[in-house]
């Protein structure tokens, strides 16, 4: 079974694309949601979660998590980033444009440098962030000599995948070699109950030998009580159980996935989405929409 972690897309910036974000903040200053943020991380250790997932493009997310790391002295957690995005926001939740993608050599190097200088020694992965094909990063000679000098160094290399065509990708990934050895020690992919669609690419990986990270497992809020789908509140209610945390124990129950990240912005989410660990997973066949529709629908979502 998949042991959970904690991605913090969405509480490391004020603006974000989950469901009514801006209801989870009192106060999106700084200070308010690096407090807001060490309180859902002192949660999730005492949850026994130890994977925590960020990026350079979500707000201070790095910097939220180093300053906890060194106020609680925590060893035993696992840290991964990711490059490939840059902030623009400017800390503006209603700003026009949030992020925007860069797979490019000089941009790899840049945020490569800034991510080990929060980090420094806690980074234990490090991955492309939303790798597609149309991006080119996958075939860029140069990046892929990048990655591979950075993996010779010591630190793994991953890559997250995003749209509807997630298995491809993969795929595509996990032939890449260099220097005698894959390139990619684990691959980050969404699946949920209603977008499974990179279920098997998932498992060919993980018989290859990677590592696989589950994201996304509550749909941007889709399969929380927020979304206010019926057919799974129907189902969350016949299980006894809140729609966020039994979505997560079917992600949780996959076999070809080893770590499911929560995406919590408050304490009461996390500990919901924590009893996840304690449910059985349910029959969600029929549930699963087409990978155009469902991610036609997502790219609608608004950010708030």
């Amino acid at each position: 079974m998949a042991v959970l972690g904690l991605g913090l897309a969405a509480l490391g910036r004020p603006g974000y694309m989950t469901l009514q974000h801006h209801d989870d903040f009192a106060s999106t200053s700084p200070e308010a949601m690096q407090a807001q943020a060490h309180a859902v991380l002192d949660a999730a250790y005492s949850g026994g979660i130890r994977h925590l997932d960020v990026a350079r493009s979500y707000g201070r997310a790095e910097s939220f998590v180093r300053s906890w790391l060194t106020s609680r002295g925590r060893e035993d957690v696992v840290v991964s980033s990711k490059w490939g995005y840059r902030y623009t926001a400017d800390w503006q939740p209603n700003a026009e444009v949030h992020e925007v993608k860069d797979h490019s050599l000089a941009h790899l190097d840049k945020q490569w440098a800034e991510s080990k200088s929060i980090l420094g020694d806690a980074l234990g992965l490090y991955q492309v962030h939303s790798a597609t094909l149309e991006s080119g990063v996958l075939f860029d000679v140069a990046v892929l000599d990048r990655l591979e000098r950075l993996r010779d160094e010591g630190t793994p290399m991953g890559l997250s995948v995003t749209g509807p065509h997630q298995s491809e990708i993969i795929d595509t990934a996990i032939g890449l070699e260099r220097g005698g050895r894959r390139l990619f020690d684990w691959v980050q992919a969404t699946w949920n109950v209603l977008e499974p669609s990179a279920g098997p690419a998932l498992a060919r990986a993980r018989a290859r030998g990677l590592r696989t990270i589950g994201k996304e497992g509550v749909a941007n809020g889709r399969l929380t009580i927020r979304g206010q789908l019926p057919q799974w509140v129907a189902v969350a209610r016949a299980a006894n159980a809140a729609p966020d945390a039994l979505a997560l124990a079917v992600a949780l129950a996959q076999p070809f996935l080893d770590v499911v990240l929560s995406g919590a912005a408050t304490v009461k989410q996390l500990r919901s989405n924590l009893v996840a660990t304690r449910l059985a997973p349910v029959d969600v066949s029929g549930l699963a929409m087409a990978p155009d529709e469902y991610w036609g629908q997502r790219s609608r979502l608004a950010w708030s």
